[in-house]
């Protein structure tokens, strides 16, 4: 019974670089997008990113940190990309540790690739392939594979993969590629009609997707750290 007590799941996880905390136009920013699609934002959770911050070692700065996100209606829940004593402080004032989204450069030197290179790049070109429907309140997760579905995503469904999503049908929920950190990753889709749409973190809602693109095949690449939608 005690191998029950703990399961593993994934799950939608915004995140928010500590920069922005402080920029001026973050809030208005913010409230705009929330007053564009309330239901995604509602009480959503959020990760603070806390790379190249200089700031957040005392337990103070992360419950204004939570105020300010609360006052949008999100909760904070963690950290990443956090140093020895900023984790102290987040632990202090209650909040988890996160892994990064993507793997940290090697600080080492480089070495030459192994003969067993090959076999690690099969690995990560793995596909996982969905022939069904993809109902609402269904959550489908490749990792570390691309995700193939020949049927539509319906509204309220989510699919996730550490590498590309291919939908060979409508897509109307929420669907959430490159989740292991892959900025290269890729969506394609028959049809557009997503909630939201994500690449490495980075995510467009329903309400930003442009409206001429809506409705036809396209893909959605991570180009400059913007997502773009192009048809196909």
């Amino acid at each position: 019974m005690a191998s029950n007590l703990v399961q593993g799941a994934v799950f939608t996880v915004m995140v928010v670089r500590a920069g922005m905390l402080r920029d001026p136009a973050f809030d208005s920013q913010l409230a705009e997008q929330i007053r564009r699609s309330p239901r995604f934002f509602l009480n959503a959770p959020v990760v603070l990113d806390l790379k190249g911050a200089a700031e957040f070692t005392r337990e103070s700065e992360f419950a204004e940190a939570k105020e300010i996100l609360h006052h949008h209606t999100l909760s904070l829940i963690g950290v990443q990309n956090a140093t020895p004593p900023q984790l102290e402080a987040a632990a202090g004032a209650g909040l988890a540790s996160f892994a990064p989204n993507a793997p940290q450069p090697s600080q080492g030197p480089l070495r030459e690739p192994t003969r067993r290179a090959p076999a690690v790049a099969a690995a990560a070109t793995k596909t996982r392939l969905v022939t069904q429907p993809v109902r609402s309140g269904t959550q489908i997760y490749a990792r570390g594979a691309d995700l193939v579905v020949t049927a539509a995503v319906s509204p309220g469904a989510e699919i996730i993969a550490d590498g590309n999503i291919h939908v060979y049908g409508a897509l109307r929920g929420r669907a959430l590629a490159g989740a292991g950190g892959d900025v290269d990753a890729r969506i394609f889709c028959s049809r557009l009609e997503a909630e939201l749409v994500s690449i490495a973190g980075r995510y467009l809602v329903s309400e930003q997707l442009p409206a001429e693109q809506q409705g036809f095949p396209v893909q959605i690449a991570l180009v400059d750290e913007r997502l773009t939608v192009t048809r196909n």
